[in-house]
């Protein structure tokens, strides 16, 4: 009878030999490999809505910078801010070496929305509109982010005996034992991925963006961060501090993003009612 599973990947994918100069000692890892993924499949994904919309792809070359910028940007402030600001603050040149690792999704979510109110002024378009469409590839890039957190075996879960618990192999830490825990990066993935399909059909085939803005923007922040605040019950603490508390940081700041989600929602079928009448 299967009481675990055993997860013992690497999370490299290949060291690059010593005959390449430039790159010897470097290596590719899962996690890279999934982030620049989630950039190019997104890409891909929004040349189709902007072309349905029939809007200029210079335009999208334009907002795939601001995205990329504002996602590492804000993920990395949002990790240095929320969970170590004590270090980072005394420490600020870290904050630089993102390749170090730290990165949060509630500051890459800030970074976008700031990112996004810039480029709706300088395209005069509404930002509603814009948050709307890029919510479709940011729900896919995080199931790319935490299939890549699979691969590098971190973020997981408390202990468990379910039998899908994992035992993680290639983490040490000599607070932690090896005991088959909850594979959460696996919870979040299927979320995410769950999400990105609903909105790809709310977008393409039923067309209630068209009809009811904030609604596949509302439904985004409801999903992702209402099942991000449960899931979070499940996790291990990611810094010191949240052992103490009741909610950890990642519930705190799950909290705002829900309640909007649920106003813009309410909101939008309110202005649906209005224009049958």
């Amino acid at each position: 009878m299967l009481l675990h599973i055993i997860w013992d990947v690497s999370p490299v994918i290949f060291h690059f030999p010593d005959w390449l100069p430039l790159l010897s000692g470097h290596e590719v890892r899962w996690y890279g490999l999934l982030f620049a993924a989630s950039f190019v499949v997104g890409y891909i994904i929004m040349q189709r809505v902007f072309k349905r919309e029939n809007i200029s792809q210079d335009v999208l070359d334009v907002l795939s910078t601001y995205m990329l910028l504002a996602t590492i940007i804000g993920a990395r402030l949002g990790h240095c801010l929320f969970y170590e600001p004590d270090y980072y603050l005394a420490h600020p040149i870290e904050i630089l070496k993102v390749w170090e690792g730290g990165l949060a999704s509630h500051g890459a979510a800030i970074g976008i929305i700031l990112a996004l109110y810039f480029f709706s002024r300088k395209y005069k378009k509404p930002l509603i509109w814009i948050l709307d469409r890029i919510v479709i590839v940011v729900a896919l890039a995080g199931f790319f982010i935490r299939t890549g957190n699979l691969m590098n075996s971190e973020i997981f879960g408390h202990i468990t005996q379910l039998p899908w618990g994992f035992q993680f192999v290639r983490y040490y830490n000599p607070d932690l034992n090896t005991d088959p825990r909850h594979p959460t990066q696996i919870y979040e993935g299927l979320v995410y991925l769950g999400t990105f399909l609903f909105l790809m059909h709310s977008y393409f085939k039923a067309k209630k963006a068209e009809t009811q803005p904030a609604y596949m923007f509302s439904w985004f922040l409801i999903l992702v961060f209402g099942f991000r605040f449960l899931i979070e019950f499940l996790k291990e603490p990611q810094v010191g501090f949240e052992s103490a508390m009741t909610l950890n940081m990642g519930q705190w700041l799950s909290i705002p993003f829900v309640i909007t989600g649920i106003i813009l929602l309410i909101n939008s079928y309110s202005k649906r009612k209005t224009v049958k009448r």
